[in-house]
């Protein structure tokens, strides 16, 4: 089955440079467009994608909030993708807080897009990790958030589960972490379950905020 995604962005020309760049692959489909977020939660709902690739800043709606109320009022929602001009920009930080699966730069080349819709589709890796480091070390209170601390000191990771939190930081897929503590990838797939359950993670882009924001993996 291929990777199905919803467009949305208020500029035509980057809807359909995307939509030439996806579907000229035989793995994606793109099942439908929208020009801003408050149209994003009755596609959604009828289109089932399995990503959103997602403008960060619109006119009505824009993917900070659109983020939110997609993953707040849709049951099974999709991986939410958001979609920048600026790499290093709070906006951005605040869509992955607010529970994007990460973002792409609308100057990335063809080979990026495809490669971050099939990442976040899979869910296995972080995106861009040394980039969601230097959004973290910019803009996530250098460790100082008390309410993620409390959180990370309540989920009470076990020793492999704290360090599967680091690997995943770092960007480390689940393979890639077997083969650094020699183990399974079923193994490390329960851990890093255990880990997104521990902390009320939706995925390992949350893990790994809460990770930052708490202090428990240092952004530097």
């Amino acid at each position: 089955m291929p990777v199905t995604v919803l467009l949305v962005d208020d500029e035509p020309l980057v809807r359909a440079g995307l939509r030439a760049v996806l579907e000229a692959q035989s793995d994606i489909e793109v099942v439908g467009e929208a020009a801003d977020g408050a149209a994003v939660i009755p596609l959604v709902r009828q289109l089932r994608p399995d990503v959103v690739a997602m403008d960060v800043r619109m006119p009505l709606l824009d993917g900070i909030e659109a983020t939110r109320a997609v993953l707040r009022t849709v049951p099974e929602p999709p991986k939410i993708l958001v979609v920048t001009t600026f790499e290093n920009d709070e906006y951005v930080y605040e869509a992955l807080r607010a529970g994007a699966d990460g973002f792409l730069l609308k100057r990335a080349r063809p080979a990026e897009i495809v490669h971050a819709v099939r990442l976040v589709a899979e869910g296995e890796s972080l995106l861009f990790p040394a980039s969601v480091r230097q959004l973290a070390a910019e803009y996530g209170d250098g460790g100082g958030n008390r309410e993620a601390r409390v959180a990370m000191e309540r989920a009470a990771l076990t020793g492999r589960e704290a360090e599967v939190l680091r690997l995943m930081a770092r960007g480390l897929s689940n393979a890639e972490i077997a083969g650094r503590l020699v183990v399974g990838t079923e193994t490390v797939k329960s851990h890093v379950s255990s880990v997104l359950a521990k902390l009320g993670a939706r995925d390992r882009t949350q893990a790994v905020i809460a990770a930052y924001e708490s202090g428990f993996v240092a952004p530097g």
